[in-house]
């Protein structure tokens, strides 16, 4: 039996924002390999055996999942969202890249999946309707410069910015100074969209001026999503639209 190896995403939570492609992988899965929590998504069956593994292992679990496909098994590798954005996908190429020449042999699928950006700025109505750019806001993987660098030309820019990440009980204050920066760069009150579990039953949505956010408002589930200078809100009996006009004046 030759073995393959499928890196799906979830979506962002609800079931019902699972592709059809995704389920299908695992419907035929013997192996699901990935976070406990999103492993956790994955209803057991006979014949499907779950590797559930910490979050900070991210190149162990990719070798596990090449391993055990290389040895005839059908291994998912799940992320939430899309596994392409801030997920496992790079990390499974990382380690096919630095791995046995057999391992780039192997049928390697990567199935899309709606990221939390995508359903976070749905809810709201079309805040990333321009140009927009995504930024992870944790430090662990590069250095904390970079990312001030980073917020600082896209602010510049005027892009609508998406922000996975933006703040654990490890760095806090992390968040903090991502909005002193956007307020020094931007000097405006943009909205700012804070949606914490999207599309489950523990969403909350909250929208702000950026003057006004601040960084308690977000935590390792929340989605920041913040406009451009253009980008509008239309109040409204109930949770106003927000949208950013799919043209700039000259």
């Amino acid at each position: 039996m030759s073995g393959s190896l499928v890196i799906a995403g979830l979506g962002p939570g609800a079931e019902g924002l699972v592709t059809p492609q995704v389920q299908a992988a695992l419907a035929q899965a013997t192996e699901i390999v990935g976070y406990g929590p999103y492993v956790d998504r994955v209803a057991a069956r006979p014949g499907l055996t779950l590797h559930p593994s910490d979050n900070r292992v991210e190149i162990d679990r990719a070798r596990h999942a090449l391993e055990m496909a290389a040895d005839g098994r059908r291994v998912v590798v799940v992320s939430s969202g899309d596994p392409g954005v801030f997920a496992m996908a790079s990390a499974v190429f990382e380690a096919v890249e630095a791995g046995p020449k057999a391992w780039r042999d192997l049928e390697i699928k990567v199935l899309p999946g709606i990221t939390a950006m995508l359903a976070a700025a749905a809810r709201v109505g079309a805040p990333l309707g321009h140009d927009f750019c995504a930024i992870n806001l944790s430090d662990n993987l590069k250095p904390w410069a970079l990312i001030e660098k980073r917020l600082r030309l896209a602010a510049e820019a005027d892009f609508a910015m998406a922000f996975y990440n933006p703040r654990s009980k490890a760095r806090p204050a992390g968040f903090g100074r991502v909005l002193e920066v956007l307020n020094e760069a931007c000097n405006d009150a943009r909205p700012v969209i804070f949606a914490r579990a999207v599309s489950t039953p523990e969403e909350v949505i909250r929208i702000v001026a950026l003057p006004d956010a601040r960084p308690e408002m977000a935590d390792m589930r929340t989605m920041v999503l913040v406009g451009t200078s253009a980008t509008r809100v239309i109040e409204r009996n109930g949770a106003p639209y927000v949208y950013t006009p799919r043209s700039v004046p000259e």
